[in-house]
């Protein structure tokens, strides 16, 4: 692709369910390259890119509370997962030969460097991408909430939100083919309407820091490219 792309630098927010395929658990090895395929075409625009992955395809802490046990605990194993997931698309994308940094919110320097503001800017400046780690390394909140406070930190121009369908509808598509689809909203139709898209917490804190939110479908290979460059099917949650 010869355009312009529309934002220099940004945030991809990528669900863990994404990585496992049509696997039930885990990671799909072959999933995560292509979507590290898709990163490096973006990343050869120029593009500045930082990711956050959820852990759902491995462990979610809510499901430890709905069965009566510990939040706190549960969440902590959720971001646990993420860094597993993390670790997995550095590895792919290492392999199509970009350097990348795992930066996570909970201190585990064997494994990969701790997150800090200073480090993360340093990194996207030199052309890495960095793949931010264990949510906000605090119990209660989401990866959507990361990735709205990662991209606020790292000053994204843009947040790209990897789903399962190709943008925002009135209701799960899969389940009500009648479902509206939309698209364009602001921040505050998406709350008012309570689409979910992003929990309330992300969608304010990117409403906040006048952050535009592009939901594409994370399974269309060259989606992410495409939509770099105006083009694609996504909706766009922005303000002005």
């Amino acid at each position: 692709m010869t355009a312009k792309p529309l934002f220099k630098r940004v945030l991809l927010k990528c669900s863990g369910e994404a990585l496992m395929g049509s696997q039930g658990f885990g990671i799909d090895v072959t999933v995560s390259d292509r979507i590290a395929a898709d990163i490096a075409e973006v990343r050869a625009m120029g593009v500045e890119v930082g990711v956050v992955v959820g852990g759902g395809n491995i462990f979610r802490g809510v499901a430890v509370a709905s069965k009566g046990g510990d939040r706190v605990t549960g969440d902590h194993m959720g971001m646990l997962a993420t860094v597993i997931n993390a670790l997995a698309l550095a590895t792919s994308l290492r392999k199509l030969g970009i350097t990348t940094e795992v930066l996570s919110a909970i201190s585990m320097p064997e494994i990969c460097q701790s997150f800090s503001q200073r480090a993360a800017q340093h990194h996207l400046e030199k052309g890495r991408v960095v793949i931010f780690a264990g949510g906000t390394g605090n119990p209660f909140f989401t990866t959507d909430s990361a990735a709205a406070l990662r991209a606020a930190e790292m000053g994204a121009e843009a947040i790209l939100k990897g789903t399962q369908v190709d943008g925002i509808y009135s209701a799960d598509p899969k389940l009500h083919p009648d479902a509206t689809r939309f698209d364009t909203l602001t921040h505050d139709e998406v709350l008012d309407k309570g689409l979910a898209v992003m929990d309330v917490a992300a969608v304010a804190l990117a409403r906040e820091n006048s952050i535009p939110i592009v939901v594409f479908s994370i399974h269309e290979k060259g989606a992410f490219a495409r939509i770099m460059v105006g083009e694609g099917r996504a909706t766009i949650v922005r303000d002005h």
